[in-house]
């Protein structure tokens, strides 16, 4: 890895082809280890339930976390909770904008659950916003205290699921083909996702700062916009081809749920593995906008339990928005 480091670092243009693979790497491996893992849990007859609930979490959050995580133990906590901060921004506004826009009608919202996502995830990033401004840093044990909120709404979606509130977003036909190999074959190809998902993790994060270096960039911003994009895009097409396929209301309940994720589980991993200092400036903008996307999102989906095309195209633009206001705070 030390070779593809110096290459990274020795030319901007191979920065640039490197990440673009790493990307692509990340998202095949993460697909790689949730296939397998659901294979293996089902090979060890580990209650569907849990297959269903907490390997797709993971599934949907594998490549944030590995950034996430990466970037915090190479000392560059900025990128790391800048990924988690960006990541929840492309969500609201690129995923669900292009699922508002390109489904063929109307999302219809499940009134009892936008509320209590809509509650849990205004909560978890006023406490990560207080935590961060108080000490201008995530510590180690306010890192705790976010993951176990994740457990929590962890136990909570396991209530949902027993409920029928709670459907999980598998690819069926992949898995049903994964659950036909060999166990050993199956394994090998867990551990293969694994290795994938945290080598390209490393890659991203070493790519996005020789990048941001070069251009005298902060790393928040390279974080909050290309690294946060890159690891969403995964989540981007699931949420577009599930509106398509008229599932959007599926869609709509699981990007709410990664967005707690990326605050509970991707921040508060990161900060637990080192302490995340941010720059006031920094944590000034980036909590902010992740506010008014979020608040503008909910209000949205709030106002007739509804994800139309004209609100899709508004998420959209807020992100049009969101990308341009960095000439002005940042282009000085």
């Amino acid at each position: 890895m030390s070779v593809i480091h110096d290459l990274i670092q020795a030319n901007i243009a191979v920065a640039w082809l490197v990440m673009a693979a790493a990307f692509f790497v990340l998202a095949k491996s993460a697909d790689l280890f949730v296939d397998s893992a659901v294979a293996i849990a089902d090979k060890l007859k580990v209650p569907k339930l849990i297959i269903g609930v907490f390997l797709v979490s993971l599934a949907t959050t594998a490549p944030e976390l590995s950034v996430s995580l990466n970037a915090a133990l190479r000392g560059n906590p900025e990128m790391a909770l800048g990924n988690a901060i960006g990541s929840v921004i492309v969500d609201d506004t690129i995923a669900l904008g292009l699922a508002g826009v390109l489904a063929a009608g109307p999302i219809l919202i499940i009134p009892q659950v936008l509320r209590s996502a809509a509650v849990f995830l205004v909560g978890v990033q006023g406490l990560c916003f207080l935590f961060v401004l108080s000490t201008g840093s995530l510590r180690r044990w306010e890192g705790a205290v976010l993951v176990a909120l994740f457990f929590a709404y962890m136990i909570y979606l396991f209530i949902q699921h027993k409920r029928g509130k709670f459907a999980a977003d598998l690819d069926l036909e992949a898995i049903e083909k994964a659950v036909g190999r060999p166990l050993l074959k199956t394994i090998f190809l867990f551990v293969l996702g694994v290795a994938g998902v945290i080598l390209s993790g490393d890659v991203v994060v070493v790519s996005a700062t020789t990048i941001a270096r070069s251009f005298a960039i902060p790393e928040t911003v390279i974080a909050l916009t290309l690294v946060a994009f890159g690891t969403s895009v995964p989540e981007i097409a699931t949420c577009v081809a599930a509106a398509r396929k008229g599932q959007g209301a599926l869609a709509v309940g699981n990007i709410l749920g990664a967005d707690i994720m990326n605050i509970c589980w991707i921040a508060g991993a990161s900060a637990m593995a080192n302490e995340l200092v941010v720059e006031a400036r920094e944590i000034t903008f980036m909590f902010p906008a992740m506010f008014i996307v979020v608040g503008t999102m909910l209000i949205m989906l709030f106002r007739g339990y509804r994800l139309t095309r004209a609100k899709g195209a508004v998420l959209l633009a807020l992100y049009a928005v969101f990308a341009a206001s960095f000439f002005f705070i940042y282009g000085g």
